[in-house]
């Protein structure tokens, strides 16, 4: 990883994404600072930007919180996530490396879902089809690429889809729930759950684009790492199992090993 700060010298990357980019970003950082153990480096977050620097290298690694990509915009009536609108898009501006993410949040209800209503262009609803909704506004991230972008200064990844391990049944373990317990991974290439419903739409949003845009495909050897999740051991402890978010050292290093040789290759 070394060489990777020597490659990017003075380069800006930027991770975009809900709280499962934020766990790629802290593997980066991590697996940087173990590599250059010695080099200063500075950390700082002000508002939703996170931003790891090493001043020797001129190398900042960012990241923007952006669990929709889409807005969420507070108004009387309450707050409402707008499909078709991307205002934060700005701060992506000036990023020589973009990785983008989201998923994790689409699915949430009640106490954990941050939106009050949802606007499809100029109709207001109460709620609509969640993966109809994840589509649209993947499709509005998709226009922001192709008018924004000049692939000559701006690469551009999408993380994919990280998969949970809420439920056994994914992987045919009657004995099990959840990942608590969980020690070793799969084994079969094949997982039983079969493909991961937002990744089919990811992959055919992603062919719409004109400009390049690298997908890291994680979601199939994430899908075998039952045993890679914090559990009882993450956020909620004994009340709870954290089976969405992922050790450190752990997955998502390789997800960034991936990241590093695209980049190279590209």
């Amino acid at each position: 990883m070394a060489d990777f700060l020597r490659r990017f010298r003075g380069k800006r990357i930027m991770f975009v994404g809900d709280s499962l980019s934020s766990n790629q970003w802290q593997s980066l950082t991590c697996l940087l600072h173990t590599a250059v153990p010695r080099a200063k480096y500075t950390s700082q977050r002000i508002g939703g930007l996170s931003t790891f620097s090493f001043p020797a290298y001129g190398v900042s690694i960012m990241f923007s919180r952006n669990a929709f990509l889409v807005d969420i915009v507070n108004k009387k009536n309450g707050r409402i996530l707008k499909l078709n609108s991307i205002r934060s898009g700005q701060l992506w501006k000036g990023a020589d490396v973009l990785i983008f993410d989201t998923w994790h949040w689409w699915l949430h209800t009640g106490r954990k879902q941050p939106w009050d209503y949802v606007q499809d262009n100029k109709i207001t609803h109460k709620d609509m089809n969640r993966m109809v909704a994840y589509e649209k506004a993947l499709r509005t991230w998709a226009r922001w690429v192709n008018f924004n972008v000049d692939p000559a200064k701006t690469k551009v990844f999408f993380q994919g889809v990280s998969p949970d391990h809420m439920d056994s049944r994914d992987w045919k373990d009657p004995a099990a729930k959840t990942c608590r317990g969980e020690t070793h991974p799969m084994l079969s290439m094949d997982y039983p759950g079969g493909p991961h419903p937002a990744q089919v739409i990811l992959n055919k949003v992603l062919r719409s684009v004109s400009k390049p845009v690298h997908l890291l495909d994680i979601t199939g050897l994430s899908q075998l790492r039952k045993d890679g999740h914090p559990s009882a051991f993450g956020y909620g402890g004994r009340r709870g199992s954290d089976c969405t978010h992922w050790c450190i050292p752990g997955v998502p290093d390789t997800w960034n090993e991936l990241l590093f040789a695209a980049l190279i290759h590209s």
